[in-house]
């Protein structure tokens, strides 16, 4: 007798819980009930898949390959569900992505309004998080797409350059009746003497920045460090304070202003990720387009060609 999905879900939870109480109690079944379910997988796999012995439950190498195996077809199944939901003439889907924070700041708003606007019936659930956990993410197909930043990616993920997003000093804006001429190009070196406030340290723009800093010698004086784009320009509207945005996120706000750093902070790749071999939605498909058309009309850089061997 094959075993029913339910029995992969069981197994799993199982796993997770590394027990039966706390599995039990987050599938809504009695104990008993989910123990008899397991013993019946067991039967049926015709192995012992769970080592009750110990004050834990833990799966035996049996029940590893099997639970290993069991993430795999629900996660085809699940796959699959969504496949057969999906209408090429978008009339309705589902799009799930994941996005490094930053892109809140100057580019998720639009994404959203230009779907919404092409296609109301797609609805979007939109989740903020590390490239890591995006990466990761997408290989257990938890997410369709994600947005971050190139650079070395896991196996089984691929990157589909989007454009080249470039980042520089930003202070408040003059806020009299003329504005400032253009800011000169400010040395790098200066920039230990400035108070500044940057994104929390689990950010890879803040990453980004560090490793510039480095690379010329800088210590700069953190005085505030935040964990969202949107409280970092709050507060350098209100303060003395500099910040490093992206440039995209400057140009759209007349009361910040841009200071030139010499030399530049190096450009980054945005990329769109996917997992490879990935049923594709047409919600996805829709997506897809719309980005890059965004990112034309917008006129943000193309990607950088990739780097030759002795460019560095």
């Amino acid at each position: 007798m094959a075993p029913e999905l339910r029995h992969l879900r069981y197994l799993i939870a199982v796993a997770e819980h590394a027990g039966f109480t706390r599995a039990a109690q987050e599938l809504r079944i009695s104990q008993p009930t989910l123990s008899q379910q397991i013993k019946q997988l067991e039967r049926t796999a015709g192995a012992q898949l769970l080592d009750r012995t110990g004050r834990t439950v833990r799966l035996t190498d049996a029940g590893e390959t099997y639970v290993r195996h069991a993430r795999a077809a629900l996660r085809e199944i699940a796959a699959a569900e969504r496949a057969v939901m999906d209408l090429a003439d978008l009339s309705r889907g589902h799009l799930r992505l994941a996005l490094t924070p930053t892109f809140t700041a100057y580019l998720t708003g639009p994404l959203v309004a230009a779907l919404h606007e092409a296609h109301p019936g797609i609805t979007l659930d939109v989740r903020e998080m590390p490239q890591d956990r995006i990466e990761t993410g997408l290989l257990a197909d938890a997410h369709d797409l994600g947005l971050a930043f190139d650079g070395p990616h896991l196996p089984g993920i691929t990157a589909t350059p989007l454009f080249t997003e470039t980042l520089g000093l930003v202070t408040a804006a003059h806020t009299g009746d003329r504005p400032p001429p253009p800011a000169a190009p400010l040395p790098v070196h200066e920039l230990a003497d400035r108070r500044l406030a940057l994104l929390s340290g689990d950010f890879a723009t803040r990453g980004h920045i560090d490793a510039y800093l480095t690379a010329h010698g800088v210590r700069p004086h953190t005085a505030v460090e935040a964990n969202s784009v949107q409280a970092l320009t709050e507060i350098v509207r209100r303060t003395s304070l500099a910040t490093v945005l992206p440039d995209a996120v400057t140009d759209d706000d007349p009361s910040l202003r841009p200071v030139p750093l010499d030399p530049p902070l190096p450009p980054r790749t945005v990329t769109l990720l996917r997992r490879e071999s990935a049923y594709e939605s047409a919600a996805a498909r829709a997506f897809t387009a719309l980005t890059r058309n965004l990112v034309r009309t917008r006129g943000y850089l193309p990607p950088r060609p990739p780097e030759e061997p002795g460019d560095r």
